[in-house]
């Protein structure tokens, strides 16, 4: 099934952020140094006014606030660029990413076969991207079967399809963020939500995910795509 929204609390939204930090830090030798600068330049600038100008000490809550935002974008920044590179070469490298970029509805292993080469369906208002990762000669029927089925069904939805990888010929992982960006909006919110359910009505048909986890040195701590997704 697509994965849907989850409620998640104050607390731990707090903790998934924590997460995201300490998972960012130990892969990133900038992270912390940045870190510092964002959180001292606002309250500099804040500090600098108020010593130098009539502003009163009502601006201090100000600085913090924006010192605070300027950490979170730097979070969110070098997350994205950690996870991507802790991704590149390893399975299941895309639909991690999917998981981190926002307007996407994505169904993991619509396609799948005893080699463990997947196809990944997943949805915006752009159509339909299939995003395949494995053997790019066993992947080509695989993708060919799904993209049949899905165009019965896709009215007048595109259906896009890119082969994961680092090779030539193949879209690396570092360039699917950019590239599904770049695609034009071909549906109405009305047509995204109609599509969906019909694609979720033959999810329940596709072949079951092999058993065994993703890697665990790739995988970002669980619930940290959904604290930074969308900032």
């Amino acid at each position: 099934m697509a994965d849907q929204p989850e409620k998640v609390s104050f607390i731990q939204r707090i903790k998934q952020i924590g997460q995201a930090f300490t998972f960012t830090a130990k892969r990133d030798k900038v992270f912390l140094p940045l870190v510092i600068v964002a959180i001292l330049l606002p309250l500099i600038a804040v500090a600098a006014l108020v010593t130098f100008t009539e502003l009163g000490w009502w601006i201090i809550p100000v600085g913090i606030l924006m010192s605070l935002l300027a950490m979170m974008i730097v979070l969110n920044l070098r997350v994205n660029k950690a996870v991507m590179n802790e991704a590149v070469g390893k399975p299941g490298a895309a639909l991690a990413l999917m998981d981190m970029i926002r307007g996407w509805t994505t169904t993991p292993a619509v396609q799948v076969n005893t080699h463990q080469d997947m196809v990944h369906r997943t949805i915006s208002r752009s159509g339909v991207v299939l995003l395949a990762e494995g053997s790019p000669h066993r992947l080509k029927s695989m993708i060919a079967q799904e993209k049949k089925r899905v165009s019965r069904i896709a009215g007048n939805a595109p259906v896009y399809d890119y082969i994961i990888g680092e090779e030539d010929g193949r879209l690396s992982v570092r360039k699917l963020r950019s590239t599904l960006t770049k695609l034009p909006k071909n549906l109405t919110s009305k047509e995204l939500a109609g599509l969906i359910k019909r694609l979720e009505a033959i999810s329940a048909r596709s072949a079951p995910i092999p058993k065994g986890p993703v890697p665990g040195n790739m995988r970002a701590p669980k619930g940290m795509h959904k604290a930074m997704r969308g900032r």
